[in-house]
């Protein structure tokens, strides 16, 4: 069972370690094999240190769904290690999500559901290496976080910019919109989303489109 979770954890955790993630074949490889044995132990209490009070009158056999939910548990705390935040951009979901899914392949593994722990590995093999594919021929609107810094003396106009965005095909979501004032030069902070797959001007064209945008200073993409 530990031999099968293992290679259950490696296949996994191969996509991971291909595309340079934090956690690589190691990291799934022993996540699942950990479920794996928590689950199996489980299963002979008789041989536990003390295994004999369980012939005691009143004493029955251990809950193993409490293993379960423990085992869940440990694995989300490793999850929430590898999501990392910078600004809007969150990375790790889908290795967070990976994890999760090794331990519960491990688990099967402990309870004897061979058959099912394998296909969901190679569910879990084929959704992280071609479900990004299916994603980008899908269609889609990308988002991106903007701050302007405008000129001391220069006095932005919302319509403009709104209208300045929507040429090049983006929609500036109003209820993103936040204002400050520094050293008396404006800083705008917003949300503009796509119109679409190639109706919008790419991130690179767009910074170079704002370098000669009239009052900007300075800006962050």
């Amino acid at each position: 069972n530990l031999l099968g979770a293992l290679m259950l954890g490696f296949l996994v955790g191969y996509e991971r370690s291909y595309r340079g993630r934090a956690a690589g074949m190691r990291t799934y490889g022993i996540v699942c094999m950990a479920s794996c044995a928590l689950t199996v132990m489980m299963g002979y209490p008789g041989y536990w240190f003390g295994g004999h009070a369980l012939n005691l009158p009143g004493m029955g056999m251990p809950d193993p769904t409490r293993v379960i939910q423990g085992i869940v548990t440990g694995v989300g705390f490793i999850g929430a290690g590898v999501i990392m935040k910078e600004g809007l951009n969150i990375s790790g979901l889908t290795t967070a999500a990976s994890l999760w899914a090794a331990s519960a392949i491990g688990v099967m593994v402990g309870l004897g559901f061979y058959a099912a722990a394998m296909l969901l590995s190679v569910l879990s093999a084929i959704c992280m290496m071609w479900a990004s594919r299916l994603e980008r021929w899908l269609p889609a609107r990308t988002s991106y976080a903007v701050l302007l810094r405008f000129g001391r003396e220069f006095r932005p106009d919302q319509s403009q910019l709104v209208a300045a965005a929507m040429r090049r095909g983006y929609e500036v979501v109003p209820a993103s919109f936040s204002i400050s004032l520094t050293d008396g030069r404006a800083e705008w902070r917003f949300i503009a989303t796509s119109l679409g797959k190639g109706q919008a001007v790419s991130l690179a064209q767009l910074s170079n489109e704002l370098r000669a945008f009239e009052g900007v200073e300075s800006f962050d993409l």
